[in-house]
């Protein structure tokens, strides 16, 4: 559809229109000039959007972009065309699907920013209506892939992309992997014969951040962010990879329905917040319990508000909230423009993506000796927080995004708040850009670097390297690991670079004479830290095991070797075999525990811990001993409201029960908090898991 040429054009149109957006200055001086600017580069960007899954601009920007071009059409009547991206939705259909009409055409949200937006919105909106005062339906702004959705007698007959808003792509067989999406549907119940419904495909961010993980562990690039996965997904040949990737849907809108003859449109359909309710007991996940129904734009404004603080804290990805007349016989008198109803408006968050330059990537070492391509670019606010620097996590992932110093590049914050850059603009670059050239040394102790077959991490394996020393030491004096409180990240480095301490065991030969000379370190504050060194000589062996930094042992398997032996260097002699015997450890990690043990100097250093008084011993004996939930195995997932995560799987341990990480055919209960999310829909595939709640769980240890 674009040439090179007109690609690189568009790029460059589009930098210099944003770099005029603060005063919406005109190109050239001109309004014709910059309206057809906007014009070109909007329809270029829908292009790159809905086609090539690759935009130009961050999502933001092109809002910008979009309510410049309407403000101006709007003071200037007579520049408006009938071919202007206000008149219509965007436009592109990929061919790789047949393409399907949408029952009612799919338009966009407007999108408001601020309370003044809203406000005025509102004000429309009840004079659209004739009424004084709206009731409101509030409901998150899903950041997925949308679709529609076709019952026929209560069957699933079609699924479609959004498309050009009139027209999809038929993705029905994708469709189907999904388990979110019922097959079929109890409509007729109603009186329905024939309903689309509207909706958003999306990933959960521990699904994602685990198939990301995956993808990195079989040296493939990660995904860029859970939106561009899921919208990639749906248009997948296999659908055997689609069921593979964890999809979701949540259903939010009956947009078309026809009812059986003789039928009347029963009560709950005459409002928006009833169809969301009837469509959740009908077995689609749609947002009836995040939504809320009130009066007035005020209340609009405060819930939206006290949302956007907690959006953090849900299981899946929103960029901001959907506000709806709730009355439908309201929406119809109220109506819609070409681009989008008037009777809904989209409140979008603060921006989670931005543009800036690539400046420099640094190289750091971290306690396995892992190296880690860093980027440094200029720093840029990003959904409330500047963000300066951020992974690249392997050499192959520069390379699979093409980056280059001194490129322009997409930055996006998650909701995991982990910033991470999506793509260089390449269209963007003026020939000053300059390779990424990835060591072959390790930046802290010149050591050749070497990469392990089948990974896609470069490592240093000088166990004397450095940075490889202070990481490890972090590590062990960490609150999860040997909880030597005082006893930070700031203190260790310091520490080690005074020469005061080299190593684990250094730990525990610190010399307190000289700390105490130090500025910043009273006498209180020398008390306290002996006191945290000398309790942590009899921490749980299990903490140690996690402490020692071996690589794939977590705390989960840290504490199934600790329950397997009764001296932790017994653990030297065990095979392969024995060690894959035990519960959660696969070849990967037994691997990994016989190379740790098989290295005269970690034996070395275990000794010398044990001569300065430091637990190596099974105090607490095996996990199957005697108890009330001997022999059976557990896993949390959620957010529990009336214990701590670390109590309740304490009570598990207490009890004789076994923790997992994971969920498979091994796990008996899995407890289920608020929030909870791909571990349950995977535990309700394997009929021989116990689902609980927290009280259920209660109640089970105190029988």
């Amino acid at each position: 559809m674009y040439t090179k040429e007109t690609e690189i054009n568009l790029s460059q149109e589009a930098k210099a229109l944003l770099s005029l957006l603060p005063g919406e200055g005109l190109m050239n001086d001109n309004l014709t000039d910059t309206v057809e600017a906007l014009r070109r580069v909007i329809r270029y960007n829908d292009y790159r959007y809905y086609i090539q899954d690759d935009p130009v601009v961050s999502d933001f920007e092109y809002d910008q972009l979009f309510a410049w071009l309407k403000k101006l059409e709007k003071e200037n009547p007579e520049l408006k065309t009938p071919d202007s991206p206000t008149s219509r939705v965007a436009q592109g259909l990929s061919k790789n699907f047949p393409t399907v009409q949408h029952l009612v055409p799919m338009l966009s949200l407007d999108n408001s920013y601020n309370e003044d937006d809203l406000t005025d919105w509102d004000r429309k909106a009840r004079e659209f209506a004739g009424v004084d005062e709206l009731e409101y339906c509030i409901e998150p702004k899903f950041d997925g892939a949308s679709i529609s959705l076709i019952y026929e007698n209560d069957l699933l007959t079609r699924g479609a992309t959004r498309g050009d808003g009139v027209a999809g792509d038929d993705i029905t067989t994708n469709i189907r992997q999904i388990r979110t999406i019922p097959l079929s549907a109890p409509f007729s119940n109603y009186g329905i014969q024939q309903i689309e419904i509207r909706g958003e495909v999306l990933i959960n961010k521990t699904t994602f951040k685990k198939f990301n993980e995956q993808r990195m562990a079989e040296n493939l690039p990660p995904l860029a962010n859970p939106r561009n996965a899921a919208s990639g997904s749906l248009r997948m040949v296999d659908p055997n990879e689609v069921a593979k990737r964890g999809l979701e849907a949540f259903l939010y809108h009956m947009s078309y329905h026809v009812m059986l003859d003789g039928q009347t449109e029963p009560e709950i359909l005459q409002t928006h917040s009833g169809t969301l309710d009837l469509l959740y007991t009908m077995g689609f996940r749609s947002p009836a319990k995040e939504k809320i129904v009130v009066k007035g734009i005020k209340a609009v404004i405060d819930y939206v508000h006290e949302f956007e603080s907690k959006r953090d804290d849900l299981p899946y990805e929103i960029d901001g909230m959907v506000i709806k007349v709730n009355n439908y016989d309201l929406q119809d008198k109220m109506g819609m423009t070409t681009h989008h109803p008037r009777w809904a408006i989209a409140f979008k968050f603060k921006a989670r993506q931005a543009t800036s330059k690539l400046r420099s990537v640094e190289f750091q070492v971290g306690r396995t000796g892992s190296i880690t391509p860093v980027a440094k670019i200029d720093p840029v606010p990003i959904g409330g927080v500047m963000v300066g620097s951020m992974s690249l996590f392997n050499e192959d992932v520069i390379r699979e995004k093409g980056l280059k110093k001194g490129d322009t590049v997409l930055v996006e914050r998650a909701g995991d708040v982990i910033p991470y850059i999506v793509k260089s603009m390449a269209d963007l670059r003026d020939g000053s850009e300059e390779d990424i050239i990835f060591p072959t040394k390790c930046p802290v102790c010149d050591h050749p670097l070497f990469k392990p077959e089948g990974e896609s991490v470069w490592r240093c394996n000088n166990i004397n390297c450095e940075a490889q020393v202070v990481e490890r030491i972090i590590h062990f004096v960490s609150k999860d690991a040997m909880d030597i409180r005082s006893f930070g990240e700031s203190n260790v480095r310091k520490f080690y670079n005074l020469g005061i301490l080299k190593d684990v065991p250094g730990i525990y030969e610190m010399d307190f004479g000289v700390i105490g000379k130090m500025e910043g370190f009273g006498a209180k504050s020398i008390t306290n830290l002996t006191a945290a060194i000398e309790s942590s000589k009899s921490q749980p062996l299990h903490r140690l095991i996690f402490g020692l930094g071996i690589r794939y042992v977590g705390e989960t398997t840290a504490k199934t070797l600790a329950n397997a032996v009764k001296e932790l260097t017994e653990l030297k002699d065990y095979t392969e075999e024995q060690l894959l015997a035990l519960e959660d450890i696969g070849p990967k990690v037994a691997g990994s525990i016989r190379q740790f043990f098989a290295d005269p100097g970690n034996l070395d250093m275990l000794e010398k811990l044990r001569s300065l008084g430091v637990n190596l011993l099974n105090t607490q004996g095996s996990l199957s001993a005697e108890g009330t939930l001997s022999g059976q195995t557990f896993l949390f997932t959620g957010t529990l409201s009336k214990l701590k995560r670390s109590e309740a799987e304490g009570m598990v341990e207490q009890h004789g029960g076994k923790l997992l990480s994971g969920v498979s055919s091994k796990l008996n209960y899995l407890i289920v908090g608020d929030d909870a999310g791909s571990k349950l829909e995977k535990a309700k595939k394997i009929n021989t898991i116990k689902i609980l709640t927290e009280d259920e769980f209660i109640k089970l240890v105190e029988a």
